[in-house]
């Protein structure tokens, strides 16, 4: 047990962030900011660094190195104490929390002040097999060991003679038609494409990409001309766009539909969505499904001392009376930068401020030269877009620009990589979130 005894011989308030999404590394750094030498700044996370989620399709594509949406903690954010591990439990009443740290040790650490930014997770369903046979995409792992996945696939598929082997192993699903699966859909047929090209044995072999959803549209909640837009670019790289459709059962062999198809297939990319870090539940206070209840300060009701932000909390959307804001990057950067400025004003410093934001606009990265967007709700396609995405992701990164921008560049002259790096394990990326092979705040 690592114990905090030093706590209570403190000069400093201590204010302590769980998680390092874009909510809680904003919280940290503006706190590192606000605070200066009056506070400690305690940052917990499971990985010393900020995933740039936006980007992930993009390193399961083979376009960007994995380090490039890493920032490092502890470069990024200098003023604050980074400790790595997974919250177990917080004691609201004696204002301690206990964690364990990437060595499995357990240990406690008391605050002034807490800012639960912990995220979110996989949503899973009850759907028989998808545990088992389905692949997540939330981290730099799932999208490394995806990236192996399909490239292995396809090699097996050169070793065999059996052509319906062979149709099984170049099928590839993907189920949830929002950001990340239509992302994921639309960059998937231009991975296989090198990697079938590589392999003469396979001239004339097809790659076949589905992107399922219960939804009538791609990106159901964007304006209908990008939903189109995104559509329209699917279907010509020859995605097969299924909407109204799902998977009922998943097994070794493929997937059997909601339309009563069955599928071949050795790859199923599960997109549905995320729910809340479970995190939240063990704090025995008011949820709003499964979200922690906050008020427009982002203030826990009759705990002035505790703060939430981003994916976990249920923050009030001032601009829509009656509703909560949306799970996405946007809300969660504002609020964590609002959470560090409401917490300093818990000290006197400064006066708090509610929440309120209008959508600023999407992007929707396609691969190629494709993408979708709508600035300031302008609704753009095809180069116009891309240049608003790329230019939007390059302003948002909160450092590796430079790297980023120019391995852009060089994908524009070179080919993609077609190399399986065998670095991560599917035992060591399994769907649920719950289980207790991989980190959680």
């Amino acid at each position: 047990m690592i114990t905090d005894a030093a706590f209570a011989q403190r000069r400093r308030a201590r204010i302590i962030v769980v998680g390092a999404g874009f909510a809680g590394f904003e919280a940290a750094r503006g706190l590192s900011r606000l605070a200066g030498e009056s506070a400690e700044i305690v940052l917990i996370n499971p990985t010393n660094y900020f995933l740039y989620l936006p980007l992930l399709p993009e390193v399961a594509a083979g376009t960007l190195d994995p380090r490039r949406i890493a920032v490092s903690l502890s470069r990024a954010l200098p003023k604050v104490r980074l400790v790595l591990g997974s919250i177990e439990s917080v004691d609201l009443q004696a204002r301690t929390l206990t964690y364990v740290d990437a060595e499995k040790r357990s240990g406690t650490l008391g605050y002034d002040r807490l800012v639960m930014a912990a995220g979110s997770v996989n949503k899973l369903l009850p759907v028989p097999g998808i545990s088992e046979y389905a692949h997540g995409f939330r981290g730099i792992p799932e999208a490394v060991y995806l990236r192996d996945h399909i490239t292995r696939q396809i090699a097996l598929a050169d070793t065999t003679e059996d052509r319906a082997e062979r149709d099984q192993r170049s099928t590839f699903v993907v189920v949830g038609a929002g950001y990340t699966g239509t992302e994921v859909a639309a960059q998937g047929p231009l991975i296989t494409d090198v990697l079938l090209g590589d392999r003469p044995r396979l001239a004339g072999q097809k790659a076949r990409w589905l992107l399922l959803d219960t939804a009538e549209r791609v990106l159901p909640t964007l304006d209908r001309r990008l939903s189109e837009a995104s559509d329209k670019v699917l279907r010509q790289r020859g995605v097969e766009v299924l909407m109204g459709i799902s998977v009922k059962e998943a097994t070794a062999e493929g997937v059997h539909l909601t339309n009563g198809d069955f599928v071949p297939t050795r790859t199923l990319i599960w997109c549905v969505g995320v729910r809340p870090d479970p995190v939240v539940s063990g704090l025995d206070l008011p949820l709003e499904k499964g979200r922690l209840v906050v008020d427009e300060y982002l203030n826990v009701p009759g705990h002035p001392e505790l703060f939430a932000a981003g994916d976990i909390a249920a923050v009030p959307d001032l601009t829509r009376p009656g509703e909560v804001t949306a799970m996405t990057a946007q809300h969660a950067t504002r609020q964590g930068k609002l959470a560090a400025h409401n917490v300093a004003a818990s000290f006197g410093q400064g006066e708090r401020r509610p929440y309120k934001h209008h959508d600023l606009g999407f992007v929707v990265d396609l691969g190629g030269t494709q993408a979708a967007a709508n600035p300031l709700q302008i609704p753009l396609a095809g180069l116009p877009a891309k240049a608003v995405t790329r230019g939007y992701h390059l302003l948002s990164m909160p450092g590796n620009r430079v790297r980023t921008a120019s391995e852009w560049a060089l994908n524009t002259l070179l080919t993609r990589e077609s190399a399986e790096l065998g670095l991560v394990r599917g035992n060591a990326v399994p769907l649920d979130s719950d289980s207790p092979e991989i980190p959680r705040y």
